[in-house]
């Protein structure tokens, strides 16, 4: 069958690099809002990842009637409140660039006395599916739900077509930016287990362990059972 269209809810090319790295594979064809005529700027606006991932799902796939993947992710750090949390992208501001955001959090941590404050990488990934309910049952038939061990199951939307999966890494807050790799806070995150920060993992590592790739990783298995489902019909 040929490829499916989804549109990608996002305009950070970084973004739309990682996912489509992460789905590598799948008989689909990942597109820009731009490529799937959406203009508009998406709302998110939500108390949560959950919430604005799939908000950003549900409105890239009524403006285009396809099916439509998101993603909210951030950094949350503990002795913060958590912060920057969902206001990650914008942290130092509306139009704040990465760098103006990292500088705002690492003087948050100096000011607070914090040294390596624990830390996490969140990510939620939404799938709107257009024209239909998501079949719950092929998708348990098929163990793309639930997952295992995970302590964030997937939820469905009441309207019974948008599934949210998440994915998490915890890290520490280092105030001296290292590694040119990545995006967004990574320069900053410090990984104790590999003993680099995730800016300085290479893309392959990268998308073995970060958040994205855990959450993504779950959304992939959905994926793969949806368009068996559909092979099927």
């Amino acid at each position: 069958m040929d490829p499916r269209p989804v549109v990608v809810a996002t305009r950070n090319r970084h973004k739309i690099e990682e996912i489509r790295l992460l789905l590598a594979g799948l008989p689909v064809r990942l597109l820009t809002l731009d490529e799937a005529g959406v203009a508009a700027e998406l709302v998110e606006d939500g108390d949560t990842f959950a919430e604005n991932a799939a908000a950003k799902a549900g409105q890239a796939s009524a403006a285009c009637g396809l099916w439509a993947l998101a993603d909210d992710s951030g950094l949350e750090v503990d002795a913060l409140g958590g912060r920057p949390g969902v206001r990650s992208a914008r942290y130092a501001g509306p139009g704040a660039t990465d760098a103006h955001n990292n500088a705002k959090i690492v003087e948050e941590a100096v000011a607070a006395g914090l040294v390596r404050p624990v830390c996490r990488f969140r990510c939620a990934a939404a799938l709107r599916v257009a024209g239909g309910d998501l079949p719950l049952d092929a998708l348990r038939d098929a163990g793309a739900l639930p997952f295992p061990g995970d302590p964030r199951p997937a939820e469905v939307s009441l309207d019974g077509r948008t599934l949210v999966v998440e994915g998490a890494v915890e890290g520490e807050l280092v105030v001296e930016p290292r590694g040119g790799g990545g995006f967004g806070y990574d320069p900053h995150f410090w990984m104790e287990p590999l003993g680099r920060t995730m800016a300085e993992l290479p893309r392959e590592e990268k998308n073995r362990v970060s958040h994205r790739a855990r959450a993504f990783g779950r959304m992939r298995r959905v994926l793969e059972a949806l368009l068996r489902a559909e092979v099927r019909a």
